[in-house]
């Protein structure tokens, strides 16, 4: 009588055949992941926006200062730099816009940002920053807006940044030379070069990078390469900080 166990032959080939679905499957599984992350980046993001919004809203059309440096405690409290989590998430509830946002700290960080601390390298917890421009830190190019009436088409000015500073937290506001075309504080791409964007009329979407030079110069900063903030494009490489310098949120540029 045959036994029913299984030859040594047709194991190899049950576990040929599993490898193979594992190989067919797995890309697809990762896609679908990954797109899930990026809905919930954008949601999350959302729900900042319109924090941010209804912060003007109820306070007269004045924006929430932005400017985590100053005092006192601003859209968020200073986030400190080699602090424990706890400590860098009690800093987002001391802020002035946490009651508006349904009182959760996560919806600060993107949930794909894999960054953790370690004792050589501090990261910041929360993921987004507001530009300097929407009542953040005075710059050299642009007057900062301190009044919601004072940015015009809203719907095309983005407010909130995700934000990938290399000194332990988001220090201040997210930064750039609008009217210049100069980078000063890097992005994070953690969607596949992918950056969220919430913009001052409470949506947020999803800027794909085109510029091989700026992609390359943010990959530094998130992954604890040398970095140096502040970067000029070259001629041929300006089709990002064209979009960004065109909807950067601000009075009026200098």
């Amino acid at each position: 009588m045959r036994s029913k166990a299984f030859t040594l032959i047709e194991l190899l080939v049950v576990i040929a055949i599993i490898a193979i679905l594992m190989a067919v499957l797995m890309p697809s599984l990762n896609l679908a992941r990954d797109h899930a992350k990026r809905v919930h980046c954008v949601s999350n993001t959302k729900t900042l926006a319109l924090g941010w919004y209804m912060y003007q809203d109820e306070f007269g059309g004045r924006l929430v200062p932005a400017h985590t440096l100053n005092s006192p405690i601003q859209w968020v409290g200073q986030e400190p730099a080699t602090g424990t989590w706890d400590q860098k998430k009690d800093s987002i509830r001391r802020g002035l816009i946490f009651p508006y946002v349904g009182h959760s700290v996560e919806i600060f960080r993107c949930p794909a940002d894999k960054r953790r601390p370690t004792a050589s390298r501090p990261v910041a917890f929360r993921t987004f920053s507001i530009v300097g421009g929407a009542n953040g830190e005075d710059w050299g190019d642009y007057n900062k807006a301190t009044r919601y009436s004072e940015i015009k088409t809203p719907a095309m000015k983005y407010v909130l940044v995700e934000e990938a500073d290399t000194r332990g937290y988001n220090m201040g506001s997210w930064q750039m030379y609008p009217r210049n075309r100069t980078w000063t504080d890097p992005v994070a791409m953690w969607h596949n070069k992918r950056t969220t964007l919430g913009f001052a009329d409470g949506h947020a979407e999803m800027r794909e990078w085109k510029d091989r030079y700026f992609i390359e110069w943010n990959l530094k900063a998130m992954y604890g390469e040398p970095f140096t903030f502040g970067l000029t494009p070259p001629s041929d490489a300006q089709t990002d900080i064209d979009y960004m310098a065109k909807g950067f949120a601000c009075k009026s540029f200098k």
